[in-house]
């Protein structure tokens, strides 16, 4: 193939890259995005291979075919409630490509170059290499976090950050070593040790953050990669990887800049991280103070009643499946006429729009799924509020007390509603580690259990 039709191709699965953003940014339109996605994914592969037809084509294609089927294995096999894990993971894999990608640009460059533009190059190794060192082991970190094989909480070691600008220091010098020498060995040595600092800063900085801001750093790791991709797209001269970098790495910078201000938190904060350590709220941790239990039996007498129903999700549906249970009550409470809607935090559950793909994949229309803002002035006037699974989102300590970690994040105010029902397999504090002082209202009560098991009982309640 010419480079003037791969040049074309390059330019229509762009295109298809952005359409493909924009129609992800709506549930209506979420399944033609993704198929554009697909489209310019496999556009792209193609025009690649055409392009290096004469150059060991049939070793990329291999590596692509393997590549796919193992992301059909584990798409296959992967849970819903493993997605945000997943996720993270991938992202790691970015960052591997970019520093295996970094060093054979190095030893092996595909185009020689000399002076100004040789130098340029070697800025484009050097940081190519550090960003997908940091988003690998980063990455690695926030996977482990997700799946509770590292401890949610934040690790915050003594003097933590001037550690991280000491790594950040070194890597600078390394970066003017490696810049100023004419040796490969010198220069290998440099990229080595700074990829090790990097690797190290990765694992610190996602250590120091708290369970409570981990959808954030999820779309941070997401802009990471993307830049790294975008590094690789340089070492390679590849435009579409440039481009596809680049959509990747600003669209992750924004949603996280959206998710940071739905929490009340700078995107600063969050790097430096150290949130979510406090255990206890005052108002929660008061011994006086006591929860009342519903039974299954008087919970649907109260949503026959109601003409008003709220669904608020969170995690916990999602990790007992309990979304197709959720969806054939609402579907029965509207055919008796009362007004069920859902009410989607910015960060619910681990991942942004986990809980929006949940209720699609349980048949639940996307008109009555409702993002906060459209919600939050509506509880005062509704009967009944379902939290299944959800705590830090509707936490009345963001609102009520000042002293509180999560003070001044904008919630889910269940509260205000006539009656609350939390479905909760017991009192155990959220992901942040901020205790709850809803469980404890006078309009509140707590329905224990399994949340697949308790909607299954309400369904045959009602």
């Amino acid at each position: 193939m010419s480079q003037g039709l791969i040049s074309v191709a390059y330019v229509v699965a762009s295109i298809l890259f952005i359409l493909s953003l924009g129609g992800l940014s709506h549930q209506e339109s979420a399944r033609r995005g993704n198929m554009y996605g697909v489209i310019g994914i496999l556009i792209a592969i193609a025009a690649t291979l055409a392009g290096s037809f004469d150059e060991g084509w049939v070793a990329t294609a291999l590596a692509i075919a393997i590549g796919g089927a193992a992301g059909i294995v584990i798409a296959n096999k992967v849970e819903m409630t493993q997605m945000p894990q997943l996720v993270a993971l991938l992202h790691s894999f970015v960052g591997l490509a970019a520093v295996l990608v970094g060093f054979a640009g190095y030893v092996e460059p595909l185009v020689t170059t000399s002076g100004t533009e040789h130098t340029i190059k070697l800025v484009e190794v050097f940081i190519g290499i550090f960003v997908g060192a940091v988003t690998l082991t980063g990455s690695l970190v926030a996977c482990g976090k997700l799946d509770g094989r590292i401890d949610s909480k934040a690790l915050t070691l003594p003097g933590r950050h001037v550690l991280n600008l000491i790594l950040v220091g070194i890597s600078i010098l390394l970066g003017a070593w490696f810049l100023g020498t004419d040796s490969m060995a010198v220069g290998i040595l440099c990229l080595v040790v700074m990829t090790a600092l990097a690797a190290l800063l990765g694992v610190h900085l996602i250590m120091a953050i708290g369970g409570a801001d981990m959808p954030v750093v999820v779309s941070m790791l997401n802009s990471y990669s993307g830049w790294a991709a975008a590094s690789i797209g340089f070492m390679l001269g590849n435009d579409l990887l440039i481009v596809t970098g680049a959509l990747v790495g600003s669209s992750g910078a924004i949603l996280s800049y959206i998710m940071c201000k739905a929490m009340n938190r700078s995107f600063v904060s969050v790097i430096l991280g150290g949130f979510g350590q406090t255990s206890s709220s005052a108002a929660a941790t008061d011994s006086d103070l006591s929860v009342q239990e519903i039974s299954v039996e008087d919970l649907c007498e109260e949503l026959r009643s109601a003409d008003s129903v709220i669904i608020a999700p969170g995690y916990g549906m999602a990790v007992a499946q309990a979304q197709n249970a959720i969806s054939e009550i609402t579907q029965r409470l509207r055919k008796q006429g009362t007004e069920v809607r859902f009410a989607i935090h910015p960060v619910a559950g681990r991942l942004p729009g986990h809980m929006n793909v949940l209720l699609a994949e349980a048949h639940v229309p996307y008109d009555i799924v409702l993002e906060m803002d459209e919600i939050n002035a509506d509880f005062p006037k509704t009967d009944v509020v379902l939290v299944i699974g959800a705590n830090d989102t509707v936490n009345p300590s963001a609102a009520e007390d000042p002293t509180s970690p999560i003070a001044g994040m904008p919630v889910l105010e269940v509260w205000n509603a006539r009656t609350v029902v939390v479905l909760k397999r017991g009192m155990a504090a959220g992901y942040s580690g901020v205790e709850n002082p809803l469980f404890f209202k006078e309009n509140t009560r707590m329905l224990f259990g399994d949340a697949k098991e308790s909607a299954d009982r309400i369904l045959s309640g009602l």
